[in-house]
């Protein structure tokens, strides 16, 4: 089946805030939610059990990488991404496009394609919107992102311009080239920090008819105001029936803003990224574990939290895994680090269900210091 959105309530306030629920092959789900980021078919250090343990409902997996190892023809054999990670839940894999950010060079994109040099071998590859398209069909994810660029910031709006342009052209023929009745294929709307350029995007997007829309090239070192015009550019012109996706946005203030912009899904690599460096959240604020100051506290991480680390460990204790340097130190901050990020989003939802999210929001951001250092 196709994933479908249906939209449950706006909130009273602000009929930018929405309330629905993703249908999918693996099950309806609540947004907006959380997406843990498994790139290469695992969340790292994280069992599938512990994720639903965690409240998850889609993992994202890289197609990029799942290219090159283990191969997209194995995971077919294997009978999809979901059998061969064994995640009972729907997964979505992005498109291999925030590589063209991160390891090709200008001169390396071309109306072609992008060429690449494999991390792995050093072995030059050729990603085209066609070929992004056909290892997602064989990885048969529940949802398959359009082939696009992530343009860096800053940039001049030439060549915002040109890398935008010809991201509906890819958009186009990715589309065309998409063969697997079963899953749903989303769109991208790039446009850099220009409203108009947002908006010619959004628009020829969405007269393609895709399945999802997702806002594209937040994140990439604008500022913060920077990246919410961004946001609002976008979803002002992406239609009320179908789901609107922020990549690769994950923190918690910067999810409370996309949701004030009509977001309905978020994921970040953020949570296990910093949890390995012995960071996590709380409601008030990321704290860094391996503080001097948390080597006699025997309290948990944060005495409201339900996850299984608070449940069953103290700062203390997680604290001597992290700089002993055990493994276990920052599994166990993945694990609170994904419930955080997960039983905000469901705090969020109950709060849009009860009319009262602009009170939630305003509590959490007061409450909340974004410095790391407490």
């Amino acid at each position: 089946m196709k994933v479908t959105y249906e939209l449950i309530k706006n909130n009273k306030v602000d009929e930018n805030v929405r309330l629905g629920i993703l249908h999918t092959n693996h099950g309806s789900f609540q947004t907006p939610m959380f997406m843990p980021v498994g790139t290469l078919a695992n969340v790292k250090t994280l069992m599938p059990e512990e994720l639903k343990d965690c409240g998850s409902a889609v993992v994202l997996a890289n197609t990029y990488h799942l290219w090159l190892r283990p191969g997209e023809d194995i995971i077919k054999k294997a009978g999809g991404l979901n059998k061969f990670m064994n995640y009972d839940g729907p997964t979505l894999t992005d498109s291999g496009g925030f590589q063209v950010f991160s390891l090709a060079k200008p001169k390396d994109i071309t109306e072609e394609g992008v060429k690449f040099k494999s991390h792995i071998d050093g072995k030059s590859l050729l990603l085209t919107p066609e070929k992004s398209v056909e290892i997602q069909n064989k990885l048969d994810s529940d949802i398959a992102m359009s082939f696009d660029e992530c343009a860096p910031y800053p940039a001049t709006r030439k060549y915002i311009e040109d890398s935008m342009r010809r991201t509906l052209r890819w958009a186009k023929r990715g589309k065309e080239a998409f063969k697997n009745p079963n899953q749903s294929l989303f769109g991208i709307v790039q446009g850099g920090e220009f409203e108009d350029l947002r908006r010619e995007s959004a628009i020829k997007t969405v007269e393609m008819n895709f399945d999802g829309y997702s806002v594209g090239g937040t994140s990439v070192g604008e500022p913060k105001d920077v990246m919410y015009n961004m946001i609002t550019y976008a979803t002002k012109y992406l239609p009320k029936d179908k789901p609107r996706y922020l990549m690769g946005v994950g923190d918690p203030i910067d999810i409370l803003e996309g949701v004030s912009r009509g977001i309905d899904m978020f994921d970040c690599v953020l949570p296990t990224r910093i949890a390995r460096h012995g960071n996590c959240f709380t409601r008030h604020g990321k704290i860094n574990i391996k503080n001097a100051k948390y080597k006699e506290d025997f309290t948990p991480i944060e005495e409201t939290c339900d996850c299984y680390t608070c449940k069953n460990f103290t700062k203390a204790y997680v604290r001597h895994l992290i700089t002993a340097g055990e493994v276990n130190g920052g599994r166990l901050l993945s694990i609170h680090n994904i419930r955080f990020l997960i039983k905000l989003t469901e705090d969020i939802r109950n709060s849009i269900k009860e009319d009262r999210f602009e009170e939630f929001k305003e509590s959490f951001v007061k409450n909340y210091k974004n410095d790391g250092n407490i």
